[in-house]
């Protein structure tokens, strides 16, 4: 079994957002310090941590320096360098391990990844060229997404390619970048599963939740999804295979469609087909922070430690999180109102349109969760 690290200790973690701040808020709670290393000198997670490291990600002197200051090294976004993460991995265990990483910032890879363990995803091609892309479309048809097989988000690193849509025009608009054509899923509902595997192999999971997006930027998340008793236990059958498959330490998050169709004695079924893999805290978890027993950053902080994984135990009948997203953030004065709001703001200067600003949430009753009955 891997070292546990122990209370007093320094966890290094990469990337100094908003998830970077909540991790570091989480350890402190734990009794442990943090170390921040971020090229942006404004981070966020700066104000939380015990130690900020500013250099690039290629800065192989600074991530040494800073590898040698802790006892443990995550990630808070999965952009980051494979060669940042085989230096650090050189002189410090880095968790979830590099392998989760780089299958993860690749789209291509990560689908390949995924149907070599017979799970579902979107059909796919590769895209290396303009003309890798006519023949993709032909395979695939319209519409379909054309997406970066690297360092894409929030809808970032992405077109649809509809009728008419000119495939040069569409390569052209993603910077003529290797990428991947995936078909267009009929989905009903998007959810996801948050859970976490332990050193030691534990696998636990929190209840799986569904997800509402705007313009391509998470919105809205409630948990327990809408979803049949079926549908979830393949859900978090999933993550786990996944988390198994890779080896992996401390909390993921796993972005999935549900589709329905029905089944030969015409009862419709409910069918998961997995979108992403996140190898961090993910922002359909943060319902945990004020909805669960332990939240997915006191989790986080456990699992790559070595530590006995928290509790998953959802509180309250329903779990509800909103994204608070540029301007929405002014609304805090009356967030802060409502008894039953908890408001979580993240220390960023400037609003900015599609920037998180923070987020709130909110436990509902089982009274609330029912709909009212027809006279």
């Amino acid at each position: 079994m891997a070292q546990e690290i122990a209370p007093g200790a320094t966890i290094g973690i990469l990337g100094g957002g908003q998830l970077g701040r909540m991790l570091a808020i989480a350890a402190a709670q734990l009794g442990l310090k943090t170390h921040i290393y971020s090229p942006d000198p404004d981070s966020p997670a700066f104000d939380v941590a015990a130690a900020r490291t500013v250099a690039a990600y290629e800065d192989e002197a600074a991530l040494a320096a800073f590898a040698g200051s802790v006892d443990v090294v995550t990630y808070e976004f999965e952009n980051v360098p494979a060669r940042t993460a085989e230096v650090l991995a050189a002189i410090r265990p880095v968790r979830p391990n590099p392998r989760a990483l780089a299958t993860s910032q690749d789209r291509l890879i990560e689908k390949q990844f995924l149907s070599s363990l017979g799970i579902a995803t979107a059909p796919f091609a590769q895209v290396d060229d303009a003309g890798a892309l006519a023949r993709a479309v032909g395979q695939l048809g319209r519409p379909s997404i054309l997406k970066t097989r690297r360092f894409g988000y929030d809808g970032k690193g992405q077109t649809i390619v509809r009728e008419g849509s000119d495939l040069a025009v569409s390569f052209r608009s993603l910077g003529g970048v290797e990428a991947i054509l995936e078909g267009v899923v009929p989905f009903v509902k998007e959810v996801s599963v948050v859970a976490a595997r332990g050193l030691d192999g534990a696998f636990t999971a929190y209840d799986v939740c569904e997800n509402q997006h705007d313009h391509h930027i998470l919105s809205v998340t409630r948990a327990p999804a809408q979803v049949t008793p079926e549908a979830a236990q393949t859900a978090v059958g999933i993550a786990r295979h996944i988390a198994e498959a890779l080896d992996y330490e401390g909390v993921i998050g796993v972005e999935m469609f549900v589709t329905e169709a029905p089944d030969r004695t015409g009862v419709l079924r409910q069918s998961i087909i997995v979108n992403e893999l996140a190898p961090r805290v993910h922002n359909s978890g943060h319902w945990t922070q004020d909805g669960a027993a332990t939240s997915q950053f006191e989790q986080h902080v456990r699992a790559i430690c070595g530590w006995p994984l928290g509790s998953t135990k959802r509180r309250g009948a329903m779990v509800e999180m909103r994204n608070l997203i540029g301007d929405e953030v002014n609304a805090w004065r009356d967030i802060l109102r409502d008894p039953d709001a908890h408001l979580h703001l993240y220390g960023k200067a400037e609003a900015r349109p599609g920037r998180k600003m923070g987020h709130v949430t909110r436990l509902i009753a089982a009274a609330e969760t029912e709909k009212p009955k027809g006279g």
